[in-house]
């Protein structure tokens, strides 16, 4: 007798969507396949990660790499983001994301913007990213594996994964300008920010890396918080505002229960 298969994925829920997102949004490594030019046999390495302004991963990889052969050979690759954590690996949230690589030239309006979320986030990498053979590459998303943990499978589309918006140009553009301001005059804001909205205890030197349409990215040395907003930012002018909402919330909830 033969059994009906059964299917083990869930519906994909927003839970599901703000995992994904989270686990990409806060990745600064991963592993990525691709097909070894000649022989189409698949070939895995590990990557530096961080994600442009919709969400969508970006690498940047020397020219000598195996890897870098592989995508120039062919773009399809395969991205696998998540850390194991303590305990079982297998049941720590990680997601694959079925990508097209996409090399950005110099020359490109969106290699400056690129460069500088990348550094933020990876800020070790500055100590290779202007040699001559190393490029950045916009991985763009066209579905995805999420698991969870045990028993939790989400199949994931590339609408789940990006954030859209006319505005993310707009957004992006005050980006850099706000993280540097928040780090230099608003220190004691970020530290708020990371002890109420992302639970860290004490203060640990946490700095502000990147600020999207959908939250904020913290780091203090190897660790990072992404913080998202209750609301997506609609435009520009909503960061300010958002940031210092926050604050307000993030200072008062500190002074009434104290430093950790």
């Amino acid at each position: 007798m033969a059994d009906k298969t059964r299917d083990v994925l869930r519906p994909t829920d927003e839970e599901a969507i703000r995992l994904a997102r989270g686990l990409i949004r806060t990745a600064r490594h991963g592993a990525i396949a691709v097909l070894e030019p000649g022989s189409g046999a698949p070939l895995a390495s590990r990557v530096a990660v961080a994600t442009d302004h919709d969400g969508a991963p970006i690498i940047l990889i020397s020219g000598l790499a195996a890897h870098t052969g592989g995508i120039e050979a062919d773009p399809r690759c395969s991205l696998l983001l998540g850390e194991p954590g303590k305990g079982d690996a297998m049941a720590h949230a990680r997601i694959t994301l079925a990508c097209i690589a996409e090399k950005i030239a110099r020359d490109d309006p969106r290699h400056a913007r690129i460069e500088w979320r990348f550094l933020s986030h990876n800020p070790k990498a500055k100590l290779y990213a202007g040699l001559g053979d190393f490029a950045f590459y916009r991985l763009e998303p066209q579905r995805a594996s999420l698991n969870g943990g045990f028993g939790k499978a989400f199949a994931l589309t590339r609408e789940n994964l990006l954030t859209a918006g006319d505005r993310l140009d707009a957004i992006a553009a005050a980006e850099r300008r706000a993280v540097e301001h928040m780090n230099e005059d608003h220190a004691d804001a970020v530290a708020n920010y990371a002890a109420v909205f992302g639970k860290a205890k004490g203060d640990e030197g946490w700095v502000m890396t990147g600020i999207d349409a959908d939250g904020f990215d913290l780091a203090a040395g190897d660790r990072v918080l992404r913080i998202p907003f209750r609301e997506p930012l609609g435009d520009a002018p909503d960061m300010h505002k958002t940031l210092v909402s926050m604050a307000i919330e993030a200072r008062q909830a500190r002074t009434t229960i104290g430093p950790e």
